[in-house]
């Protein structure tokens, strides 16, 4: 076991190394389908692996990002020349990682409220993706604030189920990203969003301390602070590193490997200029690094560029690596528009 914890702390560590980020393309078949669809594009696995193979191939992508976060079709897929996606990650210094759980279902007796599926066949599927080669894996867990929501029941049901996959991750050598998500959805003040975010933070440390998860093998994947979408007061981005690092100081061990924050429906820019106002003002007190998990603030403007168009995979690739980078960038606290 001493063996195990000791890779496992390698990886977290390489995982957030370098002022480099992670990139999120783990939509599922469905996700994927539905913003094909607004984009005009087939929704047919050529086109998903197609996409992915823009993203994947993209030249520079290791000089910007240490880890992907792939779904189970994509680690099956390969480029049209016959190289399989994970040995392309590979080559390009990209850590390949796996999204395990299974979505959302409805959480019984508490209406609104959602709990993550995933943990019946949860070991196998690591032994499985172990064996693939894959060093990390994802588990999300979505906390919707509306009135007195969240319930108790809500966030501990969703703080065990990450904490349960976290255990079972590293028992298989695989570095768990616990992704507790208090959503945007909402019209509620950023400060409620600060007081709901530490409170499940707070329970999700007490259940991984239960379960005896290795927290310097483990990476957190929390939401900035942010006013709800709908919310009549916004809120700049010095207000939003202040009252993240705060939360994040109040309730996040110091012995975390890193934390790489989810971009929570943020526009792109909105997404840099938040991660770098962060480092800028904070990185010298912040006892982890902190750096980016982004899905669509990565590579939504790739996919919209692309439109499953051979002519236009140079410029979508390009979209993507200028975005990687602004967030390396943003990491550093250097970035600028």
């Amino acid at each position: 076991m001493e063996n195990i914890t000791k890779q496992l702390i390698s990886t977290a560590k390489a995982m957030v190394a370098g002022f480099k980020g992670l990139v999120a393309i783990d939509e599922s078949v469905a996700t994927l389908n539905k913003r094909f669809e607004l984009a005009g594009i087939p929704q047919t696995e050529a086109y998903r692996r197609a996409y992915r193979e823009v993203l994947i191939t993209t030249p520079g992508i290791g000089d910007y990002i240490n880890g992907a976060i792939l779904f189970d079709e994509t680690v099956h897929q390969q480029t049209l020349s016959g190289v399989p996606f994970l040995e392309a990650l590979k080559k390009a210094g990209v850590i390949p990682g796996i999204k395990l759980d299974e979505g959302t279902e409805d959480l019984a007796g508490f209406p609104k409220e959602k709990v993550t599926k995933g943990l019946d066949n949860l070991q196998e599927r690591l032994t499985t993706y172990a064996a693939l080669g894959l060093k990390f894996a994802k588990w999300r867990g979505v906390i919707l604030i509306d009135g007195e929501l969240p319930s108790q029941a809500c966030i501990v049901s969703n703080t065990h189920a990450l904490a349960r996959y976290a255990a079972a991750c590293q028992r298989a050598g695989i570095v768990p990203i616990v992704e507790p998500e208090v959503i945007m959805d909402g019209n509620h003040t950023i400060e409620r969003c600060a007081q709901v975010t530490e409170k499940v933070l707070r329970s999700l440390f007490e259940e991984l301390y239960l379960l005896k998860v290795e927290l310097g093998g483990l990476i957190l994947k929390p939401n900035m602070i942010l006013p709800g979408k709908d919310a009549p007061e916004k809120a700049d981005a010095a207000l939003v590193a202040k009252l993240t690092v705060n939360c994040l100081r109040n309730a996040v061990p110091a012995t975390v490997a890193g934390i790489a924050f989810l971009s929570g429906g943020q526009d792109p820019e909105t997404a840099s200029q938040n991660l770098n106002a962060i480092n800028a003002a904070y990185k010298e007190v912040l006892p982890w690094p902190v750096t980016y998990s982004f899905s669509r603030a990565l590579h939504q403007p790739a996919l919209e560029i692309w439109k499953g168009k051979t002519e236009n995979v140079k410029a979508a690739q390009d979209s993507f690596i200028k975005l990687a980078k602004a967030n390396h960038e943003a990491r550093k606290g250097e970035f600028k528009l």
